[in-house]
């Protein structure tokens, strides 16, 4: 991948679709095409995102292999936190990450690296480096990665105004800030942070005639927050300059 700090999705540029992304053990980016289907030359996935009435709405989506699993292993691997919802705290014990990196890449690199034989490592550790650097970076880890995804995405000529979040990490706010702060978006978390299983629901209300268009479907969406970007380009330029040279340390 071309080594591009400045995001090329800047919110000023028109959107080409809606983007969310789903954090679960793995991460799922998903950048809805409509009615064209987007071959990616970035090593991202063309799909099928429904199918409604005969018609095809398309997608263009990067998968991360290792997201909440990062925190998993913090607290079964490391027992670095009880449960997960304590790496908020701990990660926001230390002002940043110290220069630490964390590459999750405990079973290979997803999207668009594809690289199944890199393997996970902590890198940039002092003497001075805490729990909470760790704590951190694996929370960084996957906000760069999914850095990594709409890079791929804008090379593709797609670029969002905002991103939409939803599963378990959703619930972090020093998370989402990080969000923000990296990919230079908006953030926008919903209220039922459990979307995937909302949106079943809702199309199966759809179908029974609960709904008589997705237009009533979407008039449902209630936003519990937004996150903007605080963090100054020279600082954010320089740490995703550390993650990629993390990234080229570990790749095969």
């Amino acid at each position: 991948m071309p080594a591009i700090n400045k995001p090329r999705w800047s919110p000023g540029l028109l959107a080409a679709g809606d983007v969310k992304s789903t954090y679960g053990t793995g991460a799922f980016l998903v950048l809805n095409t409509a009615a064209q289907l987007v071959p990616s030359k970035n090593r991202l996935l063309s799909t099928i995102a429904y199918q409604l009435k005969g018609e095809v709405t398309y997608a263009l989506e990067g998968s991360i292999l290792s997201a909440g699993a990062a925190i998993q292993w913090l607290r079964d691997g490391l027992g670095l936190i009880l449960q997960a919802s304590d790496v908020e705290s701990l990660a926001a014990s230390v002002a940043d990450a110290g220069g630490v990196y964390l590459v999750p890449a405990f079973t290979g690199l997803g999207a668009p690296y594809w690289d199944a034989d890199a393997r996970g490592a902590i890198m940039g550790l002092t003497r001075a480096s805490s729990r909470g650097e760790i704590a951190r970076a694996a929370l960084d880890s996957v906000v760069y990665q999914t850095y990594d995804l709409l890079d791929a995405m804008a090379a593709d000529g797609l670029r969002p105004a905002n991103l939409k979040v939803d599963g378990g990490m959703a619930q972090n706010n020093l998370f989402m800030q990080r969000l923000a702060d990296i990919l230079d978006l908006t953030i926008l978390r919903p209220r039922i942070t459990e979307s995937t299983a909302f949106g079943a629901a809702c199309l199966a209300g759809l179908g029974c005639g609960a709904y008589r268009s997705l237009s009533d479907i979407a008039a449902l969406a209630r936003t519990d927050a937004s996150f903007d970007a605080k963090l100054t380009a020279p600082v954010r330029d320089a740490q995703i300059t550390g993650w990629r040279n993390a990234l080229r340390r570990v790749r095969t």
